[in-house]
């Protein structure tokens, strides 16, 4: 899932990566299938055989149906991701534009369904999401539970349709 035109390159592309790299990826975004928790790792051969080890002793896999729908969606028709992309980029446009334009700082990310915005407030990120779920009716997530990085941030989703960040944006107007 990318915008812009924007392709993200692949670490195993890089010379000598493949010695020493393990990639993850996941289908949670892509194929909409957030919380199923599916997806694979390559690279390396003995890390992707250790991670082999330690995943056969942390759980007992995914369930078989998830795994079914998982190949499904690799090997069904793939036309519906350009489609779904122009619909998150639309979303993101719209969001970040919106919160731009009342002086907020948010930078349109090339790829993902979330946005980082910095927080327009002298407070925490913990008390700024909690100022904006009492008062606007809004949930974000803090940017401090990603690591301390993330303080001075909030993360919004771009998962729901163009008319509820509408409504978000007027209900952020009104408090701010």
């Amino acid at each position: 899932m990318a915008y812009d035109g924007y392709k993200a390159r692949s670490l195993l592309e890089f010379p000598g990566a493949k010695e020493i790299v393990i990639e993850f990826h996941s289908l949670s975004k892509t194929y909409n299938m957030t919380g199923w928790r599916v997806g694979w790792a390559c690279g390396n051969k003995e890390l992707v055989s250790a991670l082999a080890k330690v995943k056969s002793n942390v759980d007992s896999g995914i369930f078989s149906a998830i795994q079914l729908a998982g190949v499904a969606a690799i090997q069904g028709p793939q036309d519906f991701i350009k489609s779904m992309c122009e619909i998150y980029q639309e979303r993101r446009d719209l969001l970040v534009d919106g919160l731009n334009a009342m002086g907020w700082k948010a930078i349109k990310p090339k790829a993902t369904f979330y946005v980082w915005i910095k927080i327009p407030a002298k407070t925490d990120s913990i008390g700024f999401a909690a100022k904006l779920l009492k008062e606007a009716n809004i949930v974000a997530t803090p940017g401090v539970g990603f690591g301390k990085y993330g303080e001075g941030y909030i993360r919004m989703a771009l998962t729901v349709p163009k008319e509820r960040i509408k409504e978000a944006l007027a209900r952020l107007k009104s408090i701010s």
